[in-house]
């Protein structure tokens, strides 16, 4: 190209002299193989991760600060974080977060109207914000609030309780069932002093003689033993229950193997016996709660069972006599769910609110085992694998399998697009069992060695969130039914994962279904309308 271009025409030659042409500029590019680094360390913050110290895995390259940092945190030694304090309103735990996600999500709330349940539909640039107060102050007057003082005239953090109407609705059901045939107004201080100070045990039967002809109590089983062959969805009510509990019901367990007996636990501290093969009435109910059972659970045999209330108390009944054989309350501890071992009526497990599980001895009036790994409130226990192994979830929204007997965890389920697993049922087969996700959908996990989610099998359609609607199995696995939060009921099929029926079975939601072991279409529900209804 550059001979060429020493040539020109006739009409630009000049005396036959070569033209002088510019030559085209190359460009050259430095590759800098080692280019320099700056000697500033980055923060925990900078580089937005961190490892646990019991953190053995993880899914994607970190940096060499991240792996050799050292261990920060609060120091949990006993599981308090160091900074556990008793308030009026309950416990109180030092958290942190991570101060760039914190002064974002400030930046939003800020840009955004608040709602008019909070500052009466207005910005809040145009009101007043609250004194701060001083750092060295805790509680009381002049309290350090820093950046989450509110604002002048928002009614947000203020009490808010039942109104005067309600109140006195409250005291009448309790100075109804503790003054019996007394008068409600003479029986309302001591009823007011028996909830405050917690409730003595005491049974009341509602029959008309405890035994029959031949001597035998309501224990007894009658007719033919052995579960259902084949069973079918139901189609009528059978028998209700209206206003069994005041409050709602909160849980429902039928007797293992017969089904003859129901048994129900509801939010007025009471727990009650309901008759299910005979003259469908109420047999018993159990008076020992000072606060709401939350849940209740028959020993293998059926002849006890446990409770669980908000006054962090676990009893044991005796199912025949009503009587209190014991009670078990570590160290103040909500108990959240309790089951006993399907093999050992002497050995039972107690999750609890403060993330931990407790097992119990009833010989020893002791706790035997602890299990503390997880980082939420325990919502339920099921053991399978022949009861070697059980399953807990928690609200830290993970499944962890525990060896019975060893504190150690040998599975951890754990997913970030997974949701909280409030309840979970176990297929009769023993090889799946299926949680109520808080997705609206019932997810279905392997129960063999290996422990794994079936992503083709999961049954959805209903609304459950927010709620621990707990799910049931006919005798036969070949339906799976589900409450809701509207009030219906869900059936499913099994095999196909298609909706077999749906009615509308309560006014509020379905907190619980239970299918009869023995009968082929009966199904009890219970829900928080306060309502037990049983279908055939």
């Amino acid at each position: 190209m550059d001979v060429l271009n020493q040539y020109g025409s006739d009409s630009e030659s000049d005396g036959g002299q070569p033209q002088t042409c510019i030559k085209p500029v190359v460009r050259q590019y430095k590759v800098d193989t080692a280019p320099d680094i700056s000697a500033h360390a980055p923060s925990v913050h900078e580089l937005g991760a961190y490892l646990g110290p019991g953190q053995r895995e993880i899914r994607h390259n970190m940096a060499y600060q991240v792996l050799a940092q050292p261990v920060v945190g609060p120091v949990d030694s006993e599981g308090d974080f160091g900074g556990r304090r008793e308030r009026g309103s309950g416990l109180a735990e030092i958290h942190a977060v991570n101060e760039a996600a914190f002064r974002r999500q400030e930046r939003m709330f800020r840009e955004q109207k608040p709602s008019e349940t909070t500052t009466g539909g207005k910005n809040n640039r145009g009101l007043r914000r609250k004194a701060a107060g001083q750092a060295a102050v805790l509680d009381g007057d002049g309290a350090y609030q820093g950046p989450w003082a509110g604002y002048e005239g928002e009614t947000r953090g203020q009490a808010a309780g039942p109104s005067a109407e309600q109140v006195a609705e409250h005291e009448r059901r309790v100075a109804q069932h503790a003054g019996g045939s007394q008068g409600a107004g003479a029986a309302a201080p001591r009823a007011r002093a028996a909830y405050a100070e917690g409730q003595a045990e005491r049974t009341t039967f509602h029959g008309a003689s405890e035994r029959d002809y031949q001597g035998r109590t309501y224990m007894h089983v009658a007719g033919p033993s052995g579960a259902a062959a084949t069973c079918f969805a139901p189609k009528r009510l059978v028998k209700e229950w209206r206003g069994a509990h005041a409050g709602g019901v909160s849980a429902i367990r039928l007797m293992p193997g017969s089904g003859h007996l129901l048994l129900s636990s509801g939010m007025d501290g009471l727990v009650k016996i309901f008759d299910t093969q005979g003259s469908l009435s109420l047999l018993r109910t159990f008076t020992g709660h000072s606060k709401a059972v939350r849940d209740v659970s028959f020993a293998p045999d059926g002849t006890t069972f446990l409770s669980s209330s908000y006054d962090t108390y676990t009893k044991l009944w005796d199912t025949e006599t009503g009587a209190c054989r014991q009670r078990f309350s570590a160290k103040g501890r909500v108990p959240y769910v309790a089951r006993f071992h399907p093999e050992d009526p002497n050995v039972f497990l107690v999750g609890q609110g403060d993330k931990r599980i407790v097992q119990w001895d009833v010989r020893a009036n002791e706790i035997v085992q602890e299990y503390n790994q997880h980082l939420g409130a325990i919502n339920s226990l099921t053991f399978f694998d022949s009861n070697r192994r059980f399953v807990s979830t928690s609200d830290d929204k993970t499944m962890r399998v525990w060896e019975f007997g060893f504190p150690v965890v040998i599975k951890l389920v754990a997913d970030p697009s997974m949701h909280s697993v409030p309840a979970v049922a176990l297929h009769p087969s023993e090889k799946w069992f299926v949680g109520q996700s808080m997705d609206n959908r019932l997810v279905v996990y392997s129960a063999g060695e290996r422990i794994k989610p079936h992503k083709r099998k999961e049954f959805s359609g209903h609304l459950t969130a927010g709620f621990a609607c707990q799910p049931s199995f006919s005798p036969d696995g070949r339906f799976l039914t589900s409450g809701d939060s509207e009030g219906s009921v869900w059936c499913w099929d099994w095999q196909t994962t298609r909706l077999v029926t749906k009615w509308k079975a309560h006014d509020k939601v379905a907190i619980c279904s239970a299918w009869h072991p023995r009968e082929s279409s009966r199904v009890a529900t219970c829900s928080w309308d306060g309502s037990i209804k049983y279908w055939d």
